[in-house]
């Protein structure tokens, strides 16, 4: 399913939802804190998912015990070195790596900068080790609120040469686009560019509103995209790619099944639309499973699954030039 001929990326991939379980354990007995398990074993279907939750909110609740072990910036910067590694592990040419540092900052009182320090220099060390191209995009966890969200964005500027892209998550519902303006605002100037999670939990106008309130070029999830033929035409028109998530989307009932999930759709529809994780470690898959769903369950044919792939280095937060290197990098193998 996946063509060896062209670049293999994951766009949308969740640092803090791919913390492996064996380091949550570790990490939870390094630094004396308890966990609601008595073994590895125990501790699986509490931190993955088995099949679905009930909801979005359901779904985050599974990353806590990861974060919950992050107890200082050494921890931090494992988690992240191992993402490179995992990545690497899968078959990535290129990944974005996105990451909440409030969120992983908060359980321990730990230093918002400090996170982000951590977490680019365990990504940098991974690129080295793992001869992996990656870049970072930073999280604003909207569930916490403008305040929180504002200390957010001041720990990543503090790294702003580092990070590539801004990104809003967390509960959609609840803290929508335009109490965010400014910060992305911010972003912007920055010179970083902007994805935003969006339809995923919401309907299509939160789609609308990443896009003209909050500059977003690309979408996570977008799922509600397929609700407003407007707005499908606009994102293809514009190439502003959706960041499709198909057993993720299950998994957080944003689908009631992944063989109606919208991604042939917004393929036919003209959408630059790619294929990515999410969150692998909670969901307990790699960016290989997700092919052989769109191909075996939602019925991608080989020349769209191509179309996806090809997507993937179209709509990545690189150069002109690093996406012809990246393509004749596959062609060289």
């Amino acid at each position: 399913m996946i063509d060896p001929n062209l670049p293999l990326v994951d766009i949308h991939r969740h640092l803090d939802g791919n913390i492996r379980p064996l380091t949550i354990w570790e990490l939870a007995a390094q630094h004396n804190l308890a966990l609601p398990a008595n073994s590895l074993d125990e501790l699986l279907p509490l931190c993955q998912i088995q099949d679905k939750t009930a909801d979005l909110l359901a779904f985050l609740a599974k990353l806590d015990y990861g974060v919950s072990v992050l107890a200082n910036p050494d921890a931090c910067y494992r988690i992240a070195y191992e993402n490179m590694q995992d990545a690497s592990l899968s078959g990535l040419d290129y990944v974005e790596l996105r990451f909440s540092p409030y969120y992983m900052a908060q359980h321990h009182g730990l230093n918002v900068a400090d996170v982000v320090a951590a977490v680019v220099q365990g990504c940098a060390d991974g690129e080295r080790d793992f001869a992996l191209k990656y870049n970072l995009i930073g999280i604003l966890s909207r569930t916490f609120g403008t305040d929180a969200c504002t200390q957010e964005l001041a720990g990543l500027l503090a790294h702003k040469a580092h990070i590539t892209a801004l990104d809003l998550a967390g509960d959609e519902l609840g803290y929508p686009a335009p109490i965010f303006v400014e910060h992305f605002k911010q972003a912007r100037d920055a010179g970083w560019q902007i994805t935003v999670h969006a339809g995923e939990a919401d309907g299509p106008q939160s789609i609308w509103n990443a896009i003209e309130l909050l500059g977003a070029s690309r979408i996570g999830h977008g799922v509600a995209a397929q609700h407003d033929e407007r707005l499908m035409q606009y994102l293809a028109d514009q190439r502003i790619g959706i960041e499709a998530c198909p057993t993720s989307n299950y998994q957080t009932a944003t689908v009631i099944d992944t063989a109606n999930h919208p991604l042939k759709r917004f393929l036919q529809a003209g959408i630059e639309v790619t294929l990515n994780t999410d969150d692998p470690g909670v969901s307990a898959i790699d960016i290989s499973h997700e092919y052989r769903v769109a191909h075996e369950v939602i019925g991608l044919t080989v020349e769209q699954l191509r179309q996806v792939q090809m997507n993937g280095v179209h709509q990545a937060f690189i150069s002109a030039a690093e996406k012809q290197r990246l393509l004749d990098g596959a062609r060289a193998r």
